[in-house]
Order: structure tokens, then sequence, then C-alpha cells
């Protein structure tokens, strides 16, 4: 099972927030540049995204509602339910962590890259991942103001103003210099990862070191810490059971059900680590930490279902054929790390 190696890079900078923590006027130039890298994030999220690509993909407009439902419905329904656990398996904080993980829009990389392992419908993987990015920069916002309110961090119309200027904007900006910035995003793919993957560092290096300036670490036990992941883990089984099953009722195909599945069960890092250092400020360090678990998990999960479904027999003009053993693939392990 892959061990995403940007999650290593991520605890190691949790634990140099954790010995050296920016204080003082650090502390303000680390606020400054997480800052213009949030916008930096998505100005090339809205590079990125071909929405040529997104609006072709309109025509199987039943399966990215599907997906979309499963990660801006479903998946708050039960973090809602989730309410219950407090305080016997989750603290408040850990508990609003745990929420907005739920509201964050799902993976494209990853997603599209379980689904060819398994033999899916690729093309609808990247559509569907696509369309989640593009609404959850939206509905992101707006169902954690609903579910969370003021817990978000002091969440306001300020709020508001500030997720619109840091996240939409350079996003919009992004999406309207497209056509003349588009081919060289493309050229320059991984300088650009590596930009990308150091942005989100110095934003989860900014909200931890703000966490451990306040002080709000030490609500956090080894206890509490395994109740958070075997709630998530049940969350996970949950949500890939009713993905393929689901999919199965709806009279999806397989292609298409493995293409639900994926990006319907999974949740991604690169777009909710910065939305929550904007929804949380100083709160942001237990509010990501269920996130960052969560992502984790599912590689690990999603990885293993993914090579099993490679080996099912696939009906074709009546024929049913077993494939081959596929050839130990790099694509689910590399470029989950970027999973937006």
């Amino acid at each position: 099972m892959p061990i995403d190696p940007y999650i290593l890079l991520l605890l190691g900078t949790v634990g140099l927030a954790a010995l050296l923590p920016a204080r003082g006027a650090a502390a303000d130039v680390a606020s400054g540049a997480s800052t213009a890298a949030i916008a930096f994030l998505f100005f090339l999220y809205g590079a990125r995204l071909s929405t040529r690509e997104a609006l072709d993909g309109l025509k199987h407009w039943r399966l990215h509602v599907t997906v979309l439902a499963c990660t801006f419905v479903v998946f708050p329904v039960l973090g809602l339910a989730a309410r219950g656990l407090v305080p016997v398996f989750l603290t408040q904080p850990l508990y609003q962590g745990l929420l907005f993980l739920t509201l964050v829009p799902s993976t494209i990389q990853s997603s599209i890259a379980f689904t060819s392992i398994a033999r899916g419908n690729v093309p609808a993987a990247i559509c569907a991942g696509s369309f989640s990015s593009l609404v959850g920069i939206v509905v992101t916002p707006l169902l954690a103001a609903a579910v969370l309110g003021s817990s978000a961090g002091g969440f306001s119309a300020d709020s508001l103003v500030q997720i619109v200027l840091q996240l939409l904007v350079p996003f919009l900006a992004g999406q309207v210099l497209r056509r003349w910035i588009g081919g060289f995003v493309a050229r320059h793919k991984k300088v650009l990862g590596l930009v990308d993957r150091g942005s989100i560092l110095l934003v989860v290096y900014t909200a931890f070191s703000e966490g451990m300036v306040q002080g709000i670490w030490h609500q956090v036990s080894p206890l509490r810490l395994g109740g958070l992941l075997v709630v998530e883990a049940v969350l996970l089984a949950v949500m890939l059971a009713l993905t393929w099953y689901g999919a199965k009722a709806l009279r999806f195909d397989r292609g298409d059900r493995i293409a639900i599945q994926f990006a319907g069960s999974k949740k991604s890092l690169a777009s909710g680590l910065p939305m929550a250092s904007v929804l949380f400020g100083a709160h942001a360090s237990l509010a990501v930490l269920p996130l960052m678990l969560f992502h984790q998990m599912q590689l690990m999960v999603c990885a293993v279902i993914a090579k099993r479904r490679s080996k099912d027999p696939v009906e074709e003009a009546g024929e049913v054929t077993v494939p081959a053993p596929p050839a130990p693939s790099r694509t689910a392990v590399g470029t989950g790390s970027r999973s937006r």
C-alpha cells in the first residue's frame, strides 16, 4: 500500500512548526507569504482547468450530478451525523475539522489514476474531478458558513470577502488568462507542481505555528487521535460502499461505477488546506488534521481497491475477458500526492 511521500513532508513541516513556530515579526512575514501562496495556488488551479473539457463532460450529466451529490450532500450529512460522537470519541475542535473535511471538493489526479488502474471510465473521472473542484471553490465556503457558522474561526462577512479575494478572484484570473498562459503552465508542469507543494507546506507551517503559539495542541491526546482515525475509517468505508452500490442501483455500467466510486469517495488535500487556512485562521491546525489523516487513508485503501478492480472480468461484445495481471504502476502513488 502506498505511503504518500508528500504526507511525510507535511508531517515534517508540522514537526518544524512544533519545534520552531513563527513568532512576532516572523509570524507576520509567514502569514503574509501564506496569503500570497494561497492566492497563487488558486490562480494556478484556474490556469490548469480546461473549461472546454469541463463543458464537454456535461454530456454525461447523470454521472457528474451523482458525484457532486456524494461530495457535497451525502458527505456533509454524514459529517453532521457524527456530531453525536462528541465528546465520547471526538473533541469539539476535532469534530469541526472532521465536518470541514466532509465539505471539501473531490480530488482530480488520484481519482484519475485509480480509475485508470481499475479500467474504469477515465474521461468521466477527469470531468467529475474538475467539476467538483470548480464547484467547491464556491460551495465549500458557503456550506462552511451554513454548518460551521461562527465556529469557523469567527466566520463572518469579512471571511466571505477574504474567500472571494484569496480564492475566487485568483481562480477566475487564471481561467481568463489560461488562453495565453495555458501552454506555459502545461510545459512547466513539474516545476509548477513543486511550487504547488511548497506553497501548501508554507500554509501548513503557518497554520500549525499559530496553533502552537495559541497552545491549542494541548487539546489533543493520543486517545483522541485514535478515536478520530476510527471515525474516519468508518466514514471512508461507508462512502466507498454507497458510491459503488448506489451507482449500481442507478444502473450505471462498470466503468462509470468505478469513476463514481473513486471521485465520489475522496477529498482534496490541496484544495482543503488553503481553504481551511482562510476559514479557520489561528484554529486551522486542528481543522486540517482530520483532512491530512483522511487523505493518506483514502490513498492506501483506494490503491488496494483499484488493483482488485483491475482483475475483474469485463464483458465485451458478449464475451467475458479476464485481464492479465497489471504491471506495477507509479501513477497511483506519484499522482496521489498532488490530489486536487
